[in-house]
């Protein structure tokens, strides 16, 4: 009954509609290489889907598409890998595409192939095919829809090697089930890395089992500053226990689910700064020994971990348990917003300076950061940093992240060092993104949607080979002020989808109004699937 009611009131609403027009193709990114032709492809009940060859990765490749069509089609394709002539969408692997990436896409009147040298390609391949559906695709079950795709010819692949989002949950905790829609955010507009950001001063969120107090006493905090931070004799308290944190078994669940859709997830362990629920929980790893409790309240803060030989045990044993977890290559260390006070007031701190030569706290941090660059190395794996960790000289081999604007990054690229731009005065996705006496509170800031989308992540300043360091970009959401996942997505979308453009389609195809009207369109796609978004572009002037 409830699906003879929906296919009455779609067909009420006019929407009975069997392909998109050449105006209605509206793909975000856009893809390099676009040739729209006459005719289309029906998609059945009875057409399959062949791969080239049968193993988990091309199955995951496909594994989403056919899952939305079971979801709005109520039929689920078969996939074999028999050959076919016609009523098809074959997937093969072809070692002839350079990119590990791209892909072709051809559909057909009678046949749908998509080609790529890998099956993560073969899966954004599939992400472009849907897209090229009638957007109902993402809506629950539609018997009228006639699961048609226009003929057209694509050959893309993505600019830049990275291509992600930042997603902070220590200052508020998201729960696992928002980090797997998280993903399937990032996947359906091709990006490729989650940033877990999963230590801070306001909540440590990974079960660590060789210390147990990290979460038990580091992942709650006792208060929560309430709206706009402001002077202390003004600040108005939440003195709600607030807090939570991912176990190990949970960690694996979601990374699983990640690598099902081709998404690497970095995670983010800070130091030396941004430790006090960490020192909380063990404050023998400070200068002053505390005592300390988990802060309530955003901001920097003056105690850090001190750089003695117990805080290195530590930090090694932790990151041996992370990097267990997580296969990235790559492991975040931070590395921003470490005061210095503690250490230029510590007896421990002076005499390892004297000691080792160096010539002050700024080369001290840069002293930090190589040893624990040395032991993520010892175990295969490379760092990665906030700009901050270019003050008092780069670790030999690490990658910067710059987000205090461009310039650590063409700093960075000038010493040989991989980049990956993530420039707050674009890329904060915490900031304002409309007139803020239109939005939710935010930390600050304001960067609309025209703002974002108009950032080269290429700077004219680099030479060719420097240029080859910027390795992409990421968008980054803090969430002192945004306390639940509804309103994270909202920051998060739009302007996560001109990130990932920015970051997979070529310079020279980049438009804002054409864009923002891809977006527009967008929107039906997002309210179907149920994603939350800010649509404040509907009301810019044309």
């Amino acid at each position: 009954m409830r699906k003879i009611f929906l296919a009455i009131v779609m067909t009420l609403l006019g929407w009975g509609v069997q392909a998109q027009s050449k105006n209605e193709i509206n793909l975000v990114p856009i893809p390099a290489k676009m040739k729209i032709n006459s005719g289309q492809f029906v998609i059945r009940s009875n057409t399959s889907i062949v791969l080239s060859s049968d193993n988990p990765e091309m199955q995951n490749a496909v594994a989403v598409f056919n899952n939305l069509l079971n979801r709005a089609g109520g039929f689920r394709l078969s996939v074999t890998v028999s050959p076919a002539s016609s009523n098809a969408i074959v997937c093969k692997l072809n070692p002839a595409i350079s990119n590990a990436e791209g892909y072709k896409l051809s559909v057909q009147k009678d046949l749908i192939t998509v080609e790529a040298k890998t099956p993560q390609g073969i899966f954004y391949g599939m992400q472009t095919l849907r897209q090229l559906l009638p957007f109902q695709i993402e809506r629950p079950y539609l018997s009228n829809v006639v699961w048609a795709v226009p003929c057209v010819e694509i050959e893309d692949e993505p600019r830049f090697v990275h291509r992600g989002l930042m997603l902070d949950v220590c200052r508020h905790f998201m729960p696992k089930e928002f980090i797997f829609k998280f993903i399937d955010m990032l996947a359906y507009h091709k990006m490729n890395t989650f940033h877990w950001h999963l230590t801070d001063d306001q909540g440590w969120r990974i079960e660590i089992k060789k210390y147990p107090k990290l979460t038990q006493i580091g992942a709650f905090r006792n208060r929560t500053l309430e709206g706009r931070y402001t002077s202390p004799d003004k600040r108005k308290w939440d003195n709600t226990r607030y807090g939570g944190f991912y176990t190990q078994e949970e960690i694996k669940e979601v990374i699983a689910y990640a690598q099902s859709r081709f998404i690497n997830i970095i995670p983010e362990v800070e130091m030396p700064g941004h430790a006090v629920a960490a020192l909380a929980s063990y404050p023998e790893l400070s200068c002053t020994g505390g005592p300390f409790e988990v802060e309530g309240l955003w901001g920097v803060f003056n105690d850090i971990y001190c750089p003695k030989e117990e805080t290195f045990t530590f930090l090694e044993n932790v990151l041996s348990e992370v990097i267990d977890l997580f296969p990235s290559e790559y492991i975040h260390i931070g590395g921003d917003e470490a005061p210095k006070v503690r250490w230029q007031n510590c007896a421990h701190c002076q005499a390892l300076i004297k000691k080792e030569g160096l010539k002050d706290e700024h080369e001290l941090q840069s002293y930090f950061i190589k040893r624990i660059e040395k032991f993520v190395e010892s175990k295969g794996r490379r760092i990665i940093g906030w700009d901050e960790i270019l003050e008092g000289g780069l670790a030999p081999n690490a990658t910067v992240m710059s987000w205090r604007g461009e310039a650590g990054g063409i700093e960075a690229a000038k010493q040989n060092h991989d980049v990956i731009m993530a420039p707050n005065n674009y890329f904060y996705l915490d900031y304002y993104q409309a007139d803020p006496k239109t939005q939710p509170l935010a930390i600050g800031g304001f960067v609309p949607l025209w703002k974002t989308y108009s950032y080269n992540p290429m700077p004219a300043s680099l030479t060719a080979a420097e240029a080859k360091h910027i390795l992409g970009v990421q968008g980054n959401i803090w969430t002192e002020y945004i306390q639940d996942s509804d309103y994270a997505e909202y920051m998060a979308f739009p302007r996560g989808a001109a990130v990932a453009e920015i970051g997979w389609s070529p310079q020279s195809l980049r438009n804002y109004p054409d864009f923002k009207q891809r977006m527009i369109q967008m929107f039906k796609r997002y309210d179907g699937i149920g994603w939350n978004y800010c649509n404040a572009i509907l009301k810019e002037a044309e």
